[in-house]
């Protein structure tokens, strides 16, 4: 039974960081990428970022680059996501994912049952 299990999440205000870890257990994932999704009440989950089996490519949508900034090791089997300078539109549960290289939330494979930011103003 695959596991992913997201932690870190609270309540910061807006300017601030916090750092998500997601801990990926019970299957192989090797060649995998992991990535991370957030949804807001009344939203879709979209897409935040992601990073290869090698962390040699990652990808962050827009509304996040240059403030998040994803890695993980993968002797723990953990994805970690970075969050600087944040704002009230980051407020969201987090979730992890680890599947193909992919920005679309239906090609991932596992998924954690997620963590909540929120960032006050």
């Amino acid at each position: 039974q695959v596991q992913l299990v997201e932690s870190g999440g609270g309540l910061v205000q807006a300017g601030g960081s916090l750092t998500l870890s997601c801990a990926a257990s019970g299957g192989t994932f090797r060649n995998y990428a992991m990535g991370w999704f957030r949804q807001a009440p009344g939203k879709e989950r979209m897409f935040v970022a992601e990073i290869n089996w090698s962390s040699s490519t990652t990808y962050y949508a827009d509304s996040v680059k240059g403030r998040f900034t994803i890695s993980r090791d993968n002797t723990k089997n953990t994805v970690y996501l970075q969050m600087s300078s944040l704002k009230p539109e980051d407020t969201a549960v987090y979730y992890c994912a680890v599947g193909p290289f992919s920005s679309d939330a239906a090609a991932m494979a596992y998924w954690g049952k997620g963590t909540l930011v929120t960032v006050s103003s």
